[in-house]
Order: C-alpha cells, then structure tokens, then sequence
C-alpha cells in the first residue's frame, strides 16, 4: 500500500479539512483529493463523509486511519533504522569463503583483528578449494570469497586482493631445501598434488605448461585433497609438494623458470553490492595483507 496516500488520508482526518492537509505536507489540496480518492477507489469504500462542513471519517475510514497510523510508525522506525546502520558502530554478520591458501594464516588473522576491532560483527568462514568457493558465492551462499586462483565465471566478478607466494615445501633436511632446483630434478622427487579445483595446483599446471611441462611427466605418487593434508605429508617425508608460502614453517625451495608469485582474488557476486560490514572489512583487510 502507498505510504504516501495514507500519510495523505491521516492528515485529512487529523485536520478534518483537506486544504489544512495540504497546508501541513507542503502540497496542494488539489494533490491531495487525488491521493485519498485513489485510495478509496483502491479499497472499493467510501472513507470519507464530504457532506458537512468538516470532513468526517466513515465507519471504514476509521479503522484505515487506525491502521495507518501503526503502518506509519513503522515506516519511520524503519528508516530511522536504516540510517542508524549507515552510521556509528558496525554490526552484523560477515558469512566468507576463503580458499585454502588464503584461509592457512594471512586470512584469519586478519579476521579476528577486524572482529576485535568491531566486537558488533560476528565472523563465519568457511574453508574449501577455490571452485567450491567460487560456486557457493555465484549462488550468494557467501557474501565474499578469496581465493587463490581467478576462474571464468559469469555469476561472479574477480578483482585483486593482495599478492601470494607459490613454493615448493620439503621434509625436514631435504636435498632441494634453501635451493632453486630444475625442472629435470624435480622430476625425479615424487611430488604430492591438492585436488583438483583448488587454487594453488591450477596455478602450478599453468606455470608448468608456460615452461612445456605437462603434470603427467612429473613423479605424482599422491594426491591428497587440499594443503593441511599435502603439509601433513610433506612433514612426514613422502614427497615435495607445491604449497602457499604462508602455509608452511619447513624447508622450502624453488623451481628455476616457475612463476611463484600469484594474486590472492576478492571474489563477489555479479551485480551484488557489499554489505557496510563486507566493505569495512575488505578495506581493513587490504591495509593490513598489503604491509
């Protein structure tokens, strides 16, 4: 119902005169007969008694302006609310996906800051490869992702978020550590792979294929999910694996002619603008991921 003809019909009845109606909102008398009309002519009722000196409410008219009145109250608590939350302390829920890479430490720790910061916002994360994340933000599951890796996807939009390092991990004392190795030695270690769809190895199988390597050529023994479980691995001493630098405290090395580098991406869904907790966030979270 148009809030505009009820506020126009309760200061009819309020003032009883529909010039003193249209004095008090500022219009003219003429706008206001054309409210309350259109809006009897709505409710299929007369509202109001016309044929007295002073407008009086009919039977019907009495229980719309009651009515209207709640309605009216509730609009104005409505936008009172409205604009209290554009204003002052933030409040609310910030629901993420992050991939693993991002989700090791870089991510959380910057989460928990921004929540000490804002005791108001509650924080849920949810940690999973970069598809799934993708997929669950596209169907608005999730209000933002950050994932390691920017896949075409027409439901969501990818923009840069900060900067990630791609190493390769060894156990404990390993040959390759503290070394940048070749292509041809890193053939003959066997190499633990995450699954597919998750960031870090669609980065690794572009990097290998700008350098004519294929991932079937290397030694894949394992492929064991996402990173805790390739980490746990890689401790144990079964193999080397591709692994985000912020992941891992073991001995680390490089591959000669492999890109390490790659963008960490804010991910959002197509047409959807972020919540004032959302932005806060990724502004703070940008501050400190840059340093």
């Amino acid at each position: 119902m148009d809030t505009r003809q009820l506020a126009a019909y309760c200061a009819v009845v309020e003032r009883r005169s529909f010039s003193q109606a249209a004095e008090r909102l500022g219009v003219t008398q003429p706008a206001v007969s054309l409210q309350v009309r259109a809006l009897e002519k709505r409710l299929g009722t007369q509202l109001l008694d016309r044929s007295g000196r002073r407008v009086e409410p009919t039977e019907a008219g009495w229980r719309l302006y009651r009515g209207a009145q709640r309605m009216l109250a509730l609009e104005d608590q409505i936008v009172a609310g409205v604009a209290a939350s554009a204003e002052g302390e933030l409040a609310g829920d910030l629901v993420l996906g992050a991939s693993t890479g991002p989700a090791a430490i870089a991510v959380p720790v910057a989460l928990c800051e921004f929540q000490h910061e804002n005791p108001d916002v509650r924080v849920f994360l949810t940690v999973s490869d970069t598809h799934s994340v993708v997929e669950r933000v596209a169907a608005r599951e999730l209000e933002l992702g950050i994932v390691g890796a920017s896949r075409r996807h027409r439901g969501v939009r990818f923009e840069p978020f900060f900067s990630d390092q791609v190493i390769l991990a060894c156990p404990p004392g390993h040959r390759f550590a503290d070394r940048t190795v070749t292509l041809d030695e890193l053939r003959e270690e066997s190499l633990i792979l995450m699954q597919e769809g998750a960031g870090v190895r669609q980065i690794v199988e572009d990097g290998l294929r700008r350098q004519g390597v294929r991932l079937r050529e290397l030694d894949v023994r394992l492929e064991l999910g996402l990173q805790e479980s390739v980490r746990r691995a890689v401790e144990a001493g079964f193999g080397v694996t591709f692994i985000s630098r912020t992941a891992v405290e073991s001995d680390l090395a490089r591959v000669q002619g492999l890109e390490a580098t790659r963008e960490i991406s804010l991910v959002t869904a197509t047409g959807r603008a972020r919540s004032r907790v959302a932005e806060a966030f990724v502004a703070f979270a940008r501050g400190r991921l840059a340093a």
